[in-house]
């Protein structure tokens, strides 16, 4: 998908793809469930959490895998041991198919980074 121009993440999951919807439908509702105090906002033309104005994680359907942005280097950090092995750039996770991602992996994630406010990279 080219940058979403998508006002809202409703929108947003309209323009994906059937085959990823259910997928980023699921990634959203657990950050949703875990981010307590988070703003959900579209920004980068992407859906992003945001706590006090300061997107902490995003994610996206690209063309070639789903992303999940995890902008807290303390987190990444904290967990490198299993996110060793993950497709992953300096912070973001891809994913190529949607059953390749470990949803309690991301669950965890989020958790960690919804306990305590940190520095973004």
């Amino acid at each position: 998908m080219v940058q979403s121009k998508a006002g809202d993440v409703d929108a947003y999951l309209g323009e994906v793809p059937g085959e990823r919807r259910e997928t980023l439908t699921r990634l959203r509702e657990l950050c949703r469930t875990e981010l307590t105090g988070f703003t959900e906002a579209m920004a980068y033309g992407m859906p992003t959490y945001e706590r006090n104005g300061t997107a902490e994680i995003a994610f996206a359907s690209q063309k070639q895998y789903i992303s999940f942005y995890l902008m807290r280097s303390d987190i990444r950090e904290a967990f490198e041991q299993r996110l060793a092995g993950q497709n992953m750039g300096k912070g973001c996770l891809r994913f190529r198919k949607p059953e390749q991602i470990d949803f309690e992996l991301v669950r965890d994630l989020l958790a960690a980074t919804a306990a305590e406010p940190g520095t973004i990279c």
